[in-house]
């Protein structure tokens, strides 16, 4: 599952799924069924704990819908706990710098300057793989995406897409917005950082990836050269539907 997933990302085929917020797993089964490519599990802005990320990669997994955890930081216990637990991929907030990226290319990886190794986890089976199976298994299995969201990530966002173990620029289009004093996210001046940071992508020959409100707005961006889309929230459905009940 997470293997054809990071396949499909790096062929850079046409995906859609959603942030989900909220801590029931029976979300993710209904996604699922729904019949979204992928979930990204948003513990920036949501307040998902290790534990309650635990359970919704397992509900994930029993549902056979590939997951990706936007981290809170870019610490070597967040990028473990979620690539442990079976997440198909890290999503990191406001990758500015090219050091970052570099760094955190690194801590996707087990061994010397990256994350701790353990056999012993869903990620590996629970040790039925053993550990040179994992080694061999882990890279294909999982996927970094950074997210580009003010001037000087814009600025970098060539370089940062160049480097080796970074699979998926994503661009942030209301945080790129406020960095640059905006509230409007269909201003001139933020689709063209927006659009900067997609023909980067496409330039390096890694995925380009965008968060929409609608899938019209997604679909203009997939003309535009982005393959990951991110088209609203699980609370934004629920709350859609909430009001379209009361007419």
């Amino acid at each position: 599952m997470n293997k054809e997933f990071c396949s499909r990302l790096r062929r850079h085929d046409s995906m859609t799924g959603t942030f989900v917020k909220l801590h029931d797993p029976a979300v993710i089964e209904i996604l699922a069924h729904a019949g979204l490519d992928f979930v990204v599990l948003d513990a920036e802005h949501a307040p998902l704990g290790r534990q309650q990320i635990a359970t919704l990669l397992l509900a994930a997994t029993a549902a056979r819908l590939p997951a990706i955890v936007r981290v809170p930081e870019p610490s070597k216990t967040c990028v473990s706990t979620a690539l442990d637990c079976g997440a198909a991929g890290i999503m990191v907030p406001h990758v500015s710098a090219v050091a970052e990226a570099v760094r955190l290319a690194e801590l996707m990886r087990f061994g010397r300057n990256g994350r701790g190794f353990s056999p012993s986890t869903r990620a590996a089976d629970f040790g039925q793989r053993g550990i040179t199976k994992h080694l061999v298994m882990q890279p294909e299995e999982t996927c970094l995406i950074c997210q580009i969201e003010d001037e000087q990530g814009a600025q970098n966002a060539e370089d940062i897409a160049a480097i080796d173990g970074v699979d998926c620029l994503f661009v942030g289009p209301v945080d790129l917005a406020v960095s640059i004093d905006q509230t409007d996210v269909s201003n001139d001046e933020v689709a063209a950082l927006c659009s900067q940071i997609v023909s980067s992508a496409v330039t390096a020959k890694k995925a380009a990836g965008m968060f929409s409100t609608s899938s019209a707005a997604a679909q203009s961006w997939q003309e535009k050269g982005v393959s990951l889309s991110v088209v609203g929230t699980d609370q934004s459905f629920l709350k859609t539907g909430a009001l379209a009940a009361l007419g």
